[in-house]
C-alpha cells in the first residue's frame, strides 16, 4: 500500500523528474560513443544504417519523451521556486506532463514520415 504523503501528484512529479535524470545520465556514455564513430566514415555510416531498426526509432522516441519530462518538470521546479506558492501546484504539474506528451507526440509523428 502506498503511503499518503506518496500518492500525491508532486511526489509523482518528482520521481518522474529524477528517473528521467538517471536515465538521462545513463544515455549520455552511449551518446558520446555514437559522436565517436564519426571519425572513422566507415564506422559511422555502418551506425547511420544501424538507426534505422524500429527499435532504436522507439528508443529515440522514449529518449525524447525523456528529454521532455526531464526539461518540463525541471521548469516546474523553477516555478516553485520563484513563484509565489499556491493551490495551482498540481495544475502545474499537469501542463508539465501534459507539455512533454505533446513534445513525444510530436516527435513520434515526425518518425512516421
Amino acid at each position: 500500500m502506498i503511503r499518503p504523503s506518496r500518492n500525491h501528484p508532486g511526489y509523482w512529479a518528482f520521481l518522474l523528474h529524477r528517473l528521467s535524470g538517471l536515465a538521462l545520465v545513463l544515455f549520455l556514455p552511449a551518446h558520446f560513443w555514437a559522436l565517436g564513430t564519426a571519425l572513422n566514415e566507415a564506422e559511422f555510416a555502418g551506425f547511420i544504417a544501424w538507426t534505422a531498426h524500429p527499435l532504436v526509432k522507439a528508443g529515440e522516441w522514449g529518449l525524447v519523451v525523456l528529454l521532455a519530462a526531464h526539461l518540463t518538470g525541471g521548469a516546474r521546479l523553477l516555478m516553485l521556486e520563484f513563484l509565489p506558492w499556491s493551490g495551482a501546484q498540481n495544475t502545474r504539474i499537469a501542463v508539465a506532463l501534459g507539455l512533454a506528451a505533446l513534445f513525444g507526440g510530436v516527435f513520434a509523428l515526425g518518425l512516421a514520415t
